[in-house]
């Protein structure tokens, strides 16, 4: 089994280059950073982890600039998202975007996308929330077509266009892979789908990761690889081989490089001797 980190990178954590290099350093195999374009200042959406906002939601880099730093400073390091709110973005530009970064990293992009929870954000973004699920199949199905044809178009309720030529066109073929985010029966169906890669979070109980691997073989697709995101270092690690997980990734603190290189160190101990 594979491990990394999924975090925050943002202008008063360590920075990525940094980060990515500490990481390859230490013998983890990924990193997974967070994506939030904006905030909106009146909230009305609840936060699951409670009433107020942690701090680093409202400070968070650019995923695929933040990503880049890190490829330039590694070799082998998956580089991903986890996850990009692709319901809120625009296709053309987050197709050279992703293409861009795999080429420039050598192949090493994970493309992790999901829904997203927050409803003012979406909207800001001229995106109804109760369709985010179809916009974001959409969105997922038209940059398959961009990285894969020479001349792509694409035809779809939300997502229209006519023949484009695009490049680069990604290093991974048919494209990077894409993991879809939560575990919802609308999210599993876009795996089957759509995804490559399942992203559920850490509070999936074993036996729910065990009945989706054994589901995804009923539906023909033993192929997709799950990666468990988010645990914390007492997290059952041999369950989670025994399930099906392929890879895991622990929650990174948000710090400064000094206080994140101790945590990464006590980290990659715990992981050796698991």
């Amino acid at each position: 089994m594979k491990f990394g980190v999924n975090t925050f990178v943002t202008d008063e954590s360590i920075r990525p280059d940094a980060l990515g290099r500490a990481l390859e350093e230490r013998g983890f195999e990924t990193l997974l950073v967070t994506e939030h374009s904006h905030i909106p200042v009146n909230r009305e959406t609840p936060w699951s982890g409670g009433d107020e906002l942690p701090r680093e939601y409202y400070r968070t880099y650019d995923p695929f600039v933040a990503l880049a730093l890190a490829a330039a400073a590694t070799t082998t390091l998956t580089l991903g998202t986890g996850v990009a709110l692709m319901a809120q973005r625009d296709v053309f530009l987050t197709a050279k975007e992703v293409a861009t970064l795999d080429v420039l990293s050598g192949g090493r992009v994970l493309f992790g996308v999901g829904v997203g929870w927050n409803r003012e954000e979406m909207r800001n973004h001229g995106v109804e929330p109760s369709r985010r699920g179809q916009v974001l199949n959409e969105k997922i199905a038209a940059l398959k077509e961009i990285w894969t044809h020479d001349k792509a178009e694409f035809h779809g309720e939300h997502v229209d266009f006519d023949p484009v030529f695009s490049w680069p066109k990604p290093i991974q073929r048919p494209h990077p892979p894409i993991a879809i985010g939560g575990e919802s029966p609308a999210a599993l169906d876009r795996l089957v789908r759509y995804g490559d890669e399942w992203l559920p979070r850490a509070k999936t109980p074993v036996e729910e990761l065990r009945r989706v691997a054994s589901w995804l073989s009923e539906k023909d697709r033993s192929d997709v690889r799950i990666t468990l995101c988010g645990a914390a270092q007492d997290s059952p690690l041999a369950a989670y081989a025994e399930s099906g997980v392929d890879r895991v990734t622990f929650t990174l603190p948000p710090v400064p490089e000094t206080e994140t290189l101790h945590y990464l160190d006590k980290l990659a101990k715990h992981v050796r001797t698991d």
